[in-house]
């Protein structure tokens, strides 16, 4: 009879062993259901389009100012526009007036990529994937924050396509599960510059060449792309892309830009220009009046 305990105790504890492997397997599942919903909580559904979806994103809610995103998916050989298109393009454009307790809301803009229109110029703004930051102030801090955006948008390939999109989202008071990729967004924002800054990559002078053309100095590290992109004060403002020069000064990069593009009836003396100098790892937006 004592030769038989060991076996009876044995199928017990493996009846326990199965027990336990199963409820272990039980609230694994649990807690990763507890983390797909969690994470839901913290972006909307995907809006899907024509080659594109977008949804929202929300960071943690924590201080005066609250941090979302707009994600943009695009199929592979299609892009969307920058805040200025460039040569060709639709910039996107956001409605986010139904919001509820949010007195504003500011998009913020990672640095662009420059592609060929296929028309002789060039067109700004991004592929594959893109999160735009977006700086959300709430009317009361003490309230829910739910971010509701009418987004109009395009996408491009050999043609574009106008795409339209709603999402909402509501903001948790927990920590976010998208905070690093928020946060990762807001390190592709071009950084707040001046001209003659001592970076490796910056703008040296900025200078006029007759009453139509403007040239941009730029100090940069040897053999790194650089892109430069300009803006007017006001988006009726169409000014092209700027050019890099192929003989200029020793040590620099010089672009140049002709005024075109200044709407009918509009000096551009003294005009506050956009400047954006975007390198392979660092970019920075440069404020200027037009001398």
């Amino acid at each position: 009879m004592n030769a038989m305990v060991p076996f009876r105790t044995g199928r017990a504890a493996a009846r326990r062993s199965s027990r336990s492997a199963a409820l272990f397997a039980t609230l694994a599942a649990l807690s990763s259901l507890s983390s797909i919903e969690a994470r839901a909580q913290d972006a909307s559904p995907w809006q899907k389009g024509p080659h594109a979806a977008v949804r929202l994103l929300a960071g943690s809610r924590s201080g005066p100012v609250l941090l979302g995103g707009i994600a943009v998916q695009l199929d592979p050989g299609w892009k969307t526009y920058w805040r200025t298109s460039g040569d060709s393009g639709v910039p996107p454009r956001f409605d986010f007036s139904k919001s509820e307790n949010i007195e504003a809301v500011t998009v913020l803009w990672p640095a662009p990529a420059k592609f060929d229109d296929g028309a002789g110029g060039f067109s700004l703004g991004y592929h594959d994937h893109v999160v735009l930051p977006l700086r959300i102030v709430p009317k009361s801090n003490d309230k829910p924050v739910t971010l509701r955006a009418n987004i109009n948008y395009a996408v491009c390939e050999r043609i574009c396509i106008p795409v339209e999109a709603s999402a909402e989202l509501t903001f948790a008071s927990v920590a976010s599960t998208e905070d690093s990729v928020l946060f990762a967004a807001l390190d592709t924002v071009p950084k707040p510059a001046s001209v003659g800054d001592p970076n490796p990559l910056t703008i040296r002078d900025v200078k006029r060449e007759g009453k139509s053309k403007v040239l941009v100095d730029v100090i940069s590290p040897d053999h790194k792309a650089v892109n430069l992109f300009v803006e007017g004060p006001t988006p009726d403002w169409a000014l092209p892309v700027p050019k890099l020069l192929e003989h200029g000064p020793a040590g620099v990069k010089r672009f140049a830009f002709d005024l075109d593009g200044v709407p009918p009836g509009t000096s551009p003396e003294g005009a506050a220009l956009k400047l954006t100098l975007v390198g392979s790892d660092h970019s920075y937006e440069f404020n200027i009046n037009l001398e």
